[in-house]
């Protein structure tokens, strides 16, 4: 098991400072098509969550400067109004609005999902920005594991509660979910809020943007008939608030060589604006296309059979209906 670990965290290593950074985001672009961006998607709704700053300020901008109504789901109000407002100022786009919901909180999206439906708009784009590395073991007021209750439990209520506004945009209702490439050093695992004493919040993080990915592809095997599709995504290593305050010396380490943030949510964008002909539905894309969800010999994708067994125990401590 421990070699097992060391060779995903190396392949990883590898696999990521060629394909992750600037440089690879540089090499990629040159595959680029400049037109698949110059698509406006004016009269299109699209929520992203985590959107204040970092990758999600720059998907929310990216999207409001191609025409879209924009909902910006933040947890901080004063910070929130304030990226609104530029966002605004930026593209010329007044179809901002801001939403106040704090992710790590079940009863928090409830409350959000429950109002926005009063608004009866359709939803086209849904983004899952909103995620967090906490190195700390911190349990949140409803019991959960911090990490875990961002990046997973949130995930899949938010995206479980918008379905019906998803379903009102069909068929071109989408849900891009912001996962990492971090996910390639574990496999998909039941231990959910981390059983272990000595608590990594690196590897949680992993475990977490695994079960993303994994649940995308479950989702879009799930809804196939429902007119939504369903994408995860890994930004590539960009230079952002989070990643300097959550890995500071990696921050530090790759300073200079890290990608943008507008870089980062390239690949969003990109998929927010593609025909959906063009998509995989369940699929995991990088740098504008479909990449492998496994390394070579990372013993990790049978592991994904778990996700039934994930997705149960997720499902009843959100307690949602079925």
């Amino acid at each position: 098991m421990f070699l097992l670990k060391t060779w995903r965290s190396t392949a990883f290593g590898v696999y990521g400072y060629m394909n992750f950074t600037k440089n690879g985001y540089l090499e990629h672009s040159k595959k680029f098509k400049p037109e698949d961006m110059q698509i406006q998607i004016e009269g299109k709704n699209c929520v992203v969550t985590g959107a204040n700053s970092g990758i999600g300020y720059a998907a929310a901008e990216g999207l409001a400067s191609r025409g879209a109504t924009v909902y910006m789901v933040c947890r901080n109000k004063e910070r929130g109004q304030e990226a609104l407002s530029k966002i605004q100022s930026s593209t010329g786009n007044q179809n901002v609005y801001l939403e106040v919901c704090d992710l790590s909180s079940v009863n928090e999206i409830k409350s959000f999902a429950s109002s926005f439906a009063s608004k009866d708009v359709p939803v086209h784009v849904l983004v899952n920005n909103a995620g967090l590395l906490e190195n700390k073991r911190t349990i949140t007021p409803e019991g959960f594991e911090l990490n875990f209750a961002v990046n997973v439990l949130g995930t899949y209520t938010m995206t479980e509660l918008m379905l019906p506004l998803l379903e009102k945009a069909t068929p071109d209702a989408k849900v891009i979910t912001v996962a990492s490439g971090g996910m390639y050093t574990s496999p998909l695992t039941t231990d959910l809020q981390f059983s272990g004493k000595k608590f990594d919040g690196v590897e949680q993080y992993a475990r977490n943007k695994r079960i993303q990915v994994a649940l995308t592809e479950k989702w879009g095997d799930k809804y196939k008939n429902k007119g939504i599709g369903f994408y995860s995504m890994h930004p590539g290593w960009a230079e952002t608030p989070g990643i300097a305050k959550s890995l500071p010396s990696f921050n530090e380490s790759f300073s200079g060589k890290l990608r943008t943030s507008e870089e980062g949510a390239d690949t969003i964008v990109w998929l927010a604006l593609q025909p959906k002909e063009k998509l995989v539905s369940g699929a995991f894309y990088f740098d504008r296309a479909e990449a492998t969800k496994h390394l070579k010999l990372a013993g990790t994708s049978k592991s994904h059979e778990l996700i039934d067994s994930v997705i149960d125990t997720v499902h009843s401590m959100a307690a949602l209906n079925s």
